[in-house]
C-alpha cells in the first residue's frame, strides 16, 4: 500500500509540479449482494464495500481554480473549473462527478476557501456496475470535508454525494451506491432500509467460498440506459396502489398484500415492475436471516432467484448478463446474479475456492462462445468505507 501511495504522489508531482503537503483519500467500489432496484423503491439493500476503489490525492491552491486529472483517463488531460462558477460540461466527462460534489457542498453553505489540485486513480473496472462514480464522489466528499474542516458526519457526505449525482450529473440514482462506498465495513455487508436509512452490519464469512465478480465487458452508461425509465414505471405503479393503500413505498408491502392489490395497477408491464420491487425486498430480508443463521447455500439460492426476477419482471439483464449467470449456475456456483443497474456490467458469484480456477476457465469459455466477448473475473475481498489514508 505505502509503495503504491508513493507512486501516486510521484504521479501527482509529475502532473502538478509538486507533491509537498498532498493528502491521500480512498473510497471503495461496492457490490450489492442482493436487493437490486429496491433502493429508490423504498426497500432494503444488502451491499458491501470492496478492497478496490478510487484514490484521491489533493492539495489546496492559492487561487479559486479547481484542477482535475485522472490516471485512468490521461487522454483527457487536466480539466479546470472555477469555484465561483461550477457547471456540468459534457466535455468534462468523468470530472463532472467530483465537480458536482464540490458544487453541492457550496450550495449547502460549505464554501471552499481556495481551489484545489486533485489527482484520481481508480482500480475499479469502468462502466462495470461496481459504482466507480459513487466511489469518485465519496473520495471527493471525504477529501473536501477533511481539507476544509467541515466536520460533516459520513452519512451527511453520503447524502451530499447522492445529491450531486441526482442534481448535477442528472442520474436519478437511489442512495445504495453512495451509502455502501461511504459506510462499508471490512468483512461485513450492510442491510440498509433505504426509506428510513436504518442499517445493520452483518458479518459475511465465506469460509470455503470466494466472492467473484465477473465483468461482461459490455459497458453501459446509466444516463443513457433505461434506468430512469424503470423509476418512472415504478412511480406510476405506486401511485395507483396508493389509491386504496396507505403506503409510502413498495417497501411497505408484503408479497401477499401486493398480490391482493396488484389489480389496481392497470398496465401489465408496470405491474411486473412493482412485483419485482416488492418480492426483491422480501427476498433480501430472508437472505440476511439465512446468512445470520449460517446457511450460505440458502443465501446463494436467493441470489439466483433475484436474478430471475430482474430478468423476467424488471427486464434489466440482457443477453450478456443472462449468459454469464447461466454459465455460473452450470458450473455449480452457490449463487449468481447480476449486480448494479443492469444492461451490462457485472455479475456477483459465490464460488467454492477449490473450484475457482475451473469456474473462471469454463464460465469464461462459455460466455465468449455465446457472445463473442471476453469476460474479466475478480476474486474480491470486503473492505472498509471511504477514509483518509495516513
Amino acid at each position: 500500500m505505502l509503495e503504491n501511495l508513493d507512486k501516486l504522489k510521484k504521479e501527482f508531482a509529475n502532473v502538478y509540479g509538486d507533491s509537498e503537503g498532498v493528502r491521500v483519500f480512498f473510497a471503495p467500489g461496492r457490490v450489492n449482494l442482493i436487493g437490486e432496484h429496491t433502493d429508490y423503491n423504498g426497500g432494503h439493500v444488502f451491499p458491501c464495500a470492496l478492497d478496490v476503489g478510487t484514490y484521491c490525492l489533493a492539495k489546496k491552491r492559492e487561487d479559486r481554480t479547481l484542477r482535475f486529472y485522472s490516471l485512468n483517463f490521461t487522454e483527457k488531460g487536466i480539466m479546470e473549473a472555477n469555484l465561483d462558477e461550477i457547471v456540468n460540461k459534457e466535455r468534462d466527462d468523468w470530472a463532472n462527478y467530483p465537480k458536482g460534489v464540490i458544487d453541492v457542498f457550496q450550495k449547502a453553505g460549505h464554501k471552499l476557501s481556495s481551489g484545489l489540485d486533485i489527482l484520481y486513480f481508480g482500480n475499479i473496472p469502468n462502466s462495470a456496475g461496481l459504482s466507480s462514480s459513487a466511489s469518485i464522489e465519496l473520495a471527493t466528499a471525504v477529501m473536501v470535508n477533511e481539507l476544509f474542516a467541515f466536520h460533516k458526519e459520513m452519512l451527511d457526505l453520503v447524502k451530499l454525494s447522492q445529491k450531486a449525482e441526482n442534481e448535477f450529473v442528472g442520474v436519478n440514482c437511489g442512495i445504495l451506491d453512495q451509502f455502501a462506498c461511504g459506510m462499508g465495513k471490512k468483512d461485513h455487508a450492510v442491510l440498509l432500509d433505504c426509506h428510513t436509512l436504518e442499517y445493520h452490519y452483518t458479518p459475511f464469512q465465506l469460509e470455503d467460498y470466494a466472492l467473484v465478480i465477473a465483468n461482461t465487458n459490455k459497458s453501459r452508461g446509466l444516463t443513457d440506459s433505461k434506468y430512469n425509465e424503470r423509476r418512472a414505471e415504478c412511480e406510476r405503479a405506486l401511485k395507483q396502489l396508493q389509491k386504496e393503500l396507505d403506503i409510502q413505498s413498495f417497501g411497505d408491502l408484503t408479497v401477499d398484500e401486493f398480490e391482493a392489490h396488484k389489480y389496481l395497477i392497470e398496465n401489465e408491464t408496470e405491474r411486473r415492475r412493482a412485483k419485482h420491487a416488492v418480492s426483491e425486498n422480501a427476498r433480501t430480508l430472508v437472505a440476511v436471516d439465512k446468512l445470520n443463521a449460517g446457511d450460505l447455500a440458502a443465501f446463494g439460492k436467493l441470489m439466483s432467484a433475484s436474478h430471475l426476477s430482474l430478468r423476467d419482471d424488471y427486464e434489466v439483464t440482457g443477453k450478456e448478463l443472462d449468459t454469464l449467470v447461466e454459465a455460473a449456475w452450470n458450473e455449480d456456483a452457490l449463487g449468481a446474479r447480476m449486480t448494479g443497474a443492469g444492461f451490462g456490467g457485472c455479475t456477483v458469484n459465490l464460488v467454492k475456492k477449490t473450484h475457482l480456477d475451473t469456474f473462471i476457465q469454463n464460465v469464461g469459455a462459455s460466455y465468449q462462445e455465446a457472445t463473442g466477448l471476453k469476460a474479466d473475473f475478480y476474486n474480491v475481498k470486503i473492505g472498509d468505507g471511504a477514509k483518509e489514508l495516513q
